[in-house]
């Protein structure tokens, strides 16, 4: 399963955010900093209303949304890639999780106190983003030093190209912009894959507000091209220790379909450009979760590694009209249904029926 980190400044509402995510008291939040250490793991379900409406006409049994795992790692501080707060610990976190949501504090409370003295999120994203460069460019120099080392005066064209991808990631972090500014080949790509760069990482900033449904900061301009949400973390905890029932009834009231929770996370699930495809019969009504570009076989190996050598073929249709025709007795006799072979790329939202040998 892909990980999401959730990372920011020590009392920006990271660990009150991801209680709210898991509908938990996993993590502890609390006002002081680092009250985090050993990074909290909690799976999340992702919203998805189409479910409902196919498990409806397949009569479904069980429905089994797709999901994803947030980490909430401890805070970290101005410095951490020389050591200061929880320093190599924090970032070694940050290495092992595939996409980083990164928390900004936008909010005021004099109760919990900001470890900068101020809240300003455009500096505290500065913060955070320059001790990732800080720490990858120490990676890339390590590295860069390693492999002249090693080349002992003969340069082949591997580690010409080595070469020529560290010192040009080099001069990016020194910049003070991340690696994934640049543009890489497919023979560059192989480089950077083994350098585990943190600012490779794709990121999404959420804003956590005041306690208002009507965000009052303004979006973050960070000099790249960014994902951004707003929440407002202290709310969604409170509404996430509601019944189901309750909680609808309270959003409702509110006016709000969809929680700021909601949003950040399909906003996370984009982020790590995935897609789901739908099962759906009279035992169950499921989603799956596969990367962006996947091929039939490589999305029946979700269901089952065995499927991907046993493929066959798939009936594919659209969820609309999987729904529109009653299911798939309907969708045979419509002209609607697709039989599809190994070359087809699955799409978000197509249900699937998998033919392969046993």
């Amino acid at each position: 399963m892909l990980s999401i980190g959730i990372v920011g400044l020590p009392n920006v509402g990271k660990s009150t955010l991801f209680n709210a995510l898991t509908r938990s008291k996993q993590a502890d939040a609390q006002n002081y900093p680092f009250c985090t250490i050993e990074p909290n793991v909690g799976i999340v379900e992702v919203p998805d209303e189409r479910l409902a409406q196919l498990a409806e006409v397949s009569k479904s049994k069980k429905t089994i949304p797709t999901a994803i795992q947030f980490v909430d790692i401890a805070g970290l501080v101005k410095g951490a890639s020389e050591g200061a707060g929880l320093g190599n610990k924090f970032l070694s976190h940050i290495r092992e999780v595939d996409a980083i949501v990164q928390v900004v504090r936008a909010f005021s409370d004099s109760n919990v106190v900001h470890v900068q003295n101020r809240v300003d999120p455009k500096e505290d994203a500065e913060i955070i983003n320059l001790e990732l460069i800080l720490a990858d460019l120490q990676t890339v120099e390590k590295k860069l030093n390693t492999t002249k080392k090693g080349a002992k005066g003969k340069i082949d064209d591997k580690i010409k190209i080595e070469i020529e991808v560290l010192e040009k990631i080099k001069l990016c972090l020194e910049s003070e912009k991340p690696a994934r500014a640049l543009e890489f080949t497919e023979d560059e790509v192989v480089v950077v894959k083994d350098l585990h760069l943190l600012t490779m990482k794709p990121v999404l900033y959420v804003i956590n507000d005041d306690e208002t449904l009507n965000p009052k900061s303004e979006i973050l301009n960070l000099g790249e091209r960014t994902d951004q949400t707003h929440v407002c973390a202290k709310l969604e905890a409170e509404v996430a220790e509601l019944s189901p029932e309750e909680a609808k009834q309270y959003l409702k009231e509110l006016g709000i379909e969809q929680t700021g929770l909601d949003k950040l996370i399909l906003a996370s699930y984009k982020l790590l450009d995935l897609i789901t495809f739908l099962t759906s019969g009279e035992p169950e009504t499921r989603a799956w979760t596969v990367k962006r570009g996947a091929s039939a076989p490589q999305a029946a190996g979700v269901i089952h590694t065995d499927f991907i050598k046993g493929f066959i073929k798939a009936d594919v249709c659209s969820w609309q009209d999987f729904i529109l025709f009653g299911g798939w007795s309907g969708i045979k006799t419509s002209g609607k249904l697709r039989l599809e072979g190994k070359d087809y790329v699955v799409r978000d939202g197509d249900v699937v029926y998998f033919h392969v040998a046993t």
